[in-house]
């Protein structure tokens, strides 16, 4: 039995808490955070409550005072312990109170907190690697909300239920000028002569904390990331490919439809970063 906390309070798992006036039913109007607990911290929170709180700045939330990143934190903590865990992969919710359109109760944020058990393993590199397909179903937007972590997700929901359906571990995801911005979960680095490249965030990626960890400590490096336009054309003219987010670090991919690809920077890459900054890659 594991519990979340909810404006405060501990319930256990599959409490109904959700109204039919609740605006994140209704409109997916909020965003979340996915962040790592593991050797009794969390990974990287301060990149990842900078990152909550220019969403809620950006969907206009009314902060209070006493909502701060220091609460949740406190809050996460509260309910690690009562779920007892070591390791876990938490996820903080936040919504905007219930009402309609144009005339919700309160713009004072609502949240969520869940946490789970993570695997042994994971933070190692993949022994077997990942398959993932094109999704062309559906197109990212590129506006001032692309790079949150919002919860109005439709191409991502649709390109994951595409990738199961072909039987792959995740699908590539388009943006409105046709190029790639990222995966379902993840985002995406390509190795070309040695070189390493992923989306900027002009192309309408998640602003993944992950991402922006890996670039900078490579950054002065062999294998210094640059950020351009990821075409289909040149991810599958690509020498090696691999994605990230917060809860698995990296992990090389082995096909994308049937171009095959090899692994042998991205191993160099990933021993550098565990390296370079154990606490967040080992």
């Amino acid at each position: 039995m594991l519990y979340f906390n909810f404006n405060g309070k501990i319930y256990k798992e599959h409490t109904p808490i959700a109204g039919p006036d609740n605006r994140g039913l209704r409109y997916g109007d909020g965003l979340f955070e996915t962040i790592k607990f593991k050797d009794g911290q969390l990974v990287l929170p301060d990149e990842h409550f900078a990152r909550l709180w220019k969403g809620m700045q950006l969907l206009q939330f009314e902060i209070p005072k006493l909502f701060t990143s220091e609460m949740l934190q406190t809050s996460i903590t509260q309910l690690l312990q009562k779920n007892n865990l070591a390791t876990a992969r938490i996820r903080v919710s936040v919504i905007r109170s219930d009402g309609g359109l144009y005339d919700a109760k309160s713009h004072s944020p609502q949240y969520i907190i869940q946490c789970w058990p993570l695997p042994e393993n994971h933070s190692l590199l993949n022994e077997n690697g990942l398959q993932l397909c094109l999704y062309k179903e559906a197109r990212k937007s590129i506006d001032s909300f692309s790079n949150l972590k919002h919860n109005n997700y439709l191409p991502y929901i649709m390109g994951a239920l595409y990738a199961k359906k072909k039987q792959c571990n995740d699908a590539l995801i388009y943006n409105s000028h046709n190029r790639i911005c990222d995966t379902t979960i993840a985002n995406v680095f390509i190795v070309k002569n040695g070189s390493v490249y992923t989306a900027s965030l002009t192309e309408g990626c998640v602003a993944g904390v992950t991402r922006k960890c890996i670039i900078q400590t490579l950054a002065g490096t062999e294998y210094q990331v640059s950020e351009t336009e990821l075409t289909e054309a040149l991810i599958m003219d690509a020498d090696e490919v691999f994605t990230c987010n917060a809860m698995y670090n990296i992990r090389w991919v082995d096909s994308i439809e049937q171009k095959k690809y090899s692994q042998q920077h991205i191993r160099k890459i990933y021993e550098f970063l565990q390296a370079t900054n154990p606490v967040v890659f080992c």
